[in-house]
């Protein structure tokens, strides 16, 4: 399955990292896809996701495993009245959906780097841990990581920093999977 290019080469190529244009482009499109394209009929949490920025497609050495290297991707976004709770902090639903969609993107551009298809896959579990609040205009950095990328199953850590307070918000772990080709 291959990613439709939303974004354009040129565009891709600015995003910082050490992987091609044609890899940031590929990650840059998923994220788009995650969105809704039809003003009519807007997707989940769009008004969110689209002001999501990727800063960062990198593949670096895994500290753990010698000889094995790690997806790192980075996002930015900044707290606005639309993610927040009734107390007026970061809504735990909105930080599931940042760790969800986010930590997807690692996924895909590993899996094309390693000579794969470039899917995110299909979830089968997200584990989240809350830690501390983030408030209206903090800015949030989102560093999701890859864990293990089989033929079938993969994973990814997700980390969402508030860079306002220098303090974590919270983290998260994302099992995938390749979808059946049976609908």
């Amino acid at each position: 399955m291959k990613p439709p290019t939303l974004v354009s080469l040129e565009d891709a190529s600015k995003i910082p990292g050490n992987v091609s244009p044609e890899v940031k482009q590929a990650a840059a499109s998923w994220l788009n896809l995650f969105f809704s394209r039809n003003a009519d009929t807007p997707a989940f949490a769009d008004s969110v996701g689209k002001r999501l920025k990727l800063t960062e497609v990198s593949i670096n050495p895994k500290a753990d495993e010698p000889g094995k290297t790690e997806c790192k991707v980075v996002c930015e976004i900044t707290v606005s009245s639309d993610m927040l709770n009734g107390l007026g902090s970061l809504h735990g639903g909105c930080s599931a959906y940042l760790i969800d969609d986010c930590s997807s993107l690692p996924l895909a551009a590993y899996s094309l780097v390693t000579g794969g298809t470039g899917s995110p896959g299909v979830s089968q579990s997200l584990n989240v841990v809350y830690h501390a609040p983030a408030l209206l205009g903090d800015k949030l950095r989102i560093v999701s990581t890859t864990i293990a990328v089989g033929s079938r199953i993969m994973s990814a850590r997700c980390e969402i920093w508030n860079d306002t307070h220098h303090r974590l918000v919270s983290s998260g772990v994302h099992i995938k999977m390749e979808p059946s080709s049976k609908l």
